[in-house]
């Protein structure tokens, strides 16, 4: 893996010469951009520096407090509702672009770190479009696993939510993320979670017709628009106060 990142490098860095060489300012400011992304995913390839410092400022939970923790990727970082997380007391904990085995090697500071009750894990869609991962079931399967794992061995309850659909309706997301595939993953996590004991969290249901994600739901065929969410809000809700329910940890 790293050597593919060490080529990438190279390559932009190519780039960023022939660019600048050529007076294509823009392009060549464009280009130092990706290279600056990609020497961050080097150093950091989990993203444990995107909520270190938030984390260490955060007090301990107030004596029968029960935080909930939202812990994914695209779809939970771009969630920017300030009736909804503040309000309950929710921690944002996504980060766009990541696969499950990137939240996993950040799950330990991320979520067990922060002590809540209930952990909502929203991981996949970058396993599916295979970003820096294999990208099989078997490969995200074992990341929520070991993730579930690590939760229930902390007293954290663990809601497990499903993928949400994609569409071509403004680019094309079908040909990185197959619906076929995808619904493949989603008929393993609800089983998983019933083997489990954790709470399956459908949001594709709400959000799709037949495979496609509604068009009027979406920003881009991938992450949910405003209207979007409010139809996740809900469902979310719910999700957590059923896994409150079957004994979340309270302090």
């Amino acid at each position: 893996m790293y050597a593919a990142i060490l080529l990438a490098l190279a390559l932009a860095g190519s780039i960023a010469v022939q660019t600048v060489a050529a007076g294509q300012g823009a392009a060549a400011a464009a280009t130092d951009e990706r290279i600056a992304a990609l020497r961050r995913l080097l150093s950091d390839y989990g993203g444990l520096t995107r909520y270190g410092s938030e984390n260490s400022e955060l007090p301990p939970p107030r004596p029968g407090e029960r935080r909930v923790v939202f812990f994914g990727d695209d779809a939970t970082e771009r969630w920017k509702d300030a009736d909804f997380f503040p309000a309950h007391g929710y921690i944002n904990r996504g980060i766009s672009g990541q696969n499950s085995a990137q939240l996993l090697l950040r799950f330990r500071q991320d979520v067990i770190g922060v002590v809540p009750a209930v952990v909502v894990i929203h991981a996949g869609s970058n396993d599916l479009a295979r970003m820096l991962t294999p990208g099989t079931r078997g490969t995200f399967a074992d990341n929520i696993m070991s993730m579930t794992e690590l939760a229930k061995a902390n007293g954290i309850r663990v809601v497990l939510a499903s993928l949400l659909p994609v569409c071509d309706c403004f680019d094309e997301q079908t040909a990185r993320r197959s619906p076929v595939r995808l619904a493949d993953f989603n008929e393993w996590l609800r089983e998983y979670a019933q083997a489990a004991g954790a709470v399956y969290l459908d949001y594709f249901s709400a959000l799709a017709d037949g495979r496609s994600f509604k068009r009027e739901l979406t920003v881009d065929g991938l992450v949910p628009n405003a209207a979007g969410y409010a139809v996740m809000r809900p469902l979310a809700e719910r999700a957590v106060a059923e896994a409150l329910k079957s004994g979340g940890r309270s302090r």
